[in-house]
């Protein structure tokens, strides 16, 4: 058996601990900006993605998620990333809508109405987001869909007429646009005001994803909810490409493939979600209605209608997407 002088063994430990020290400067730590708390499926996924990140690259890249708006708030993420504040963040690509309508696809009223069409929807969408961002100096990486949008009523609806004069939730422009289509008189609540609105009678119906109206509590204020699957907006997830640039090969591709697989993950995530939620909403007495095709066929002519509108909009991207899409 070898002996090692304290000398010896205080060399060794010393070429350790530079061992070490060399590693951790080597490493790559990431601030990521996501809107949603830690409990939404969205930021578990991204929270998985970032434990690939780590592992595939050996702990060269880090990924620190700031969940919650916590870093910075939902507006401001896309700029942050832009503006390199920050190489990553997620946020709901609609908010880009105003940029280019082409961000907003997405969220047109029953033009994707279920997971694949969603899919054949961002398989359209997303080369010219790509080339949008990339004039930005960003690159997506992977994007998941929320469960499709249902609609919330005090009463049953059978037929689009029977919604005429309803005081209509509203969050965006797509949304009061559909609720003006439909005759309704659009009132602008968000999320956190949802249970008041309906309790003071500011509203009386909305669509709204399984998942809002669950955690909404909405049996509490209406009696059905009837799964119209009127539209399936999506997260996304982007890169600033000079910080991505900045990483070695191996790493980078590492991060790609780990977004690939956190694109696949979320997508069943929220299928799961949408399951979880309906059920939720069922065990509390609410009614879970499929819809009539009298009501369906109502909906989809006002779809078409503001779909239409909205490519004259978006200009060529736009018939190039619905083109591809409708293959």
């Amino acid at each position: 058996m070898k002996h090692f002088s304290r000398k010896c063994i205080s060399t060794i430990g010393g070429i350790a601990l530079s061992a070490s020290l060399a590693t951790s400067a080597l490493a790559t730590s990431w601030d990521m900006p996501t809107p949603y708390p830690d409990a939404t499926f969205h930021t578990q996924n991204i929270a998985l993605f970032a434990e690939d990140v780590k592992k595939a690259t050996d702990g060269k890249l880090v990924i620190k998620l700031h969940t919650a708006g916590s870093l910075f708030k939902h507006p401001e993420i896309k700029n942050a990333v832009r503006g390199g504040q920050v190489p990553i963040g997620e946020f709901f690509m609609s908010l880009l809508g105003n940029e280019n309508p082409i961000f907003a696809a997405d969220s047109q009223p029953f033009l994707a109405t279920n997971y694949d069409d969603a899919k054949k929807l961002w398989n359209a969408q997303k080369p010219i987001v790509a080339k949008l961002l990339d004039k930005q100096g960003l690159m997506p990486l992977f994007s998941v869909a929320w469960p499709p949008q249902g609609l919330y009523t005090q009463k049953a609806i059978n037929r689009v007429g029977d919604i005429k004069g309803i005081k209509f939730r509203t969050y965006n422009a797509t949304s009061e646009k559909l609720a003006n289509k439909l005759g309704a008189a659009p009132t602008q609540v968000e999320v956190p005001d949802i249970p008041q609105a309906f309790s003071t009678g500011r509203v009386a119906a909305m669509i709204t994803s399984p998942s809002t109206g669950a955690n909404s509590k909405a049996w509490d204020f209406v009696e059905d909810f009837t799964d119209i699957q009127a539209w399936l907006p999506k997260n996304i997830v982007v890169i600033n490409k000079r910080a991505f640039r900045r990483l070695d090969k191996e790493t980078q591709t590492a991060l790609l493939q780990a977004g690939a697989k956190a694109e696949l993950r979320g997508w069943e995530m929220s299928k799961k979600e949408t399951e979880t939620k309906i059920q939720v909403m069922k065990d509390n007495g609410m009614n879970i209605i499929q819809p009539s095709p009298e009501l369906m066929s109502g909906f989809k002519v006002i779809g078409n209608e503001i779909v239409t509108e909205w490519e004259k909009e978006a200009g060529p991207a736009g018939t190039e997407l619905l083109s591809t899409y409708r293959k």
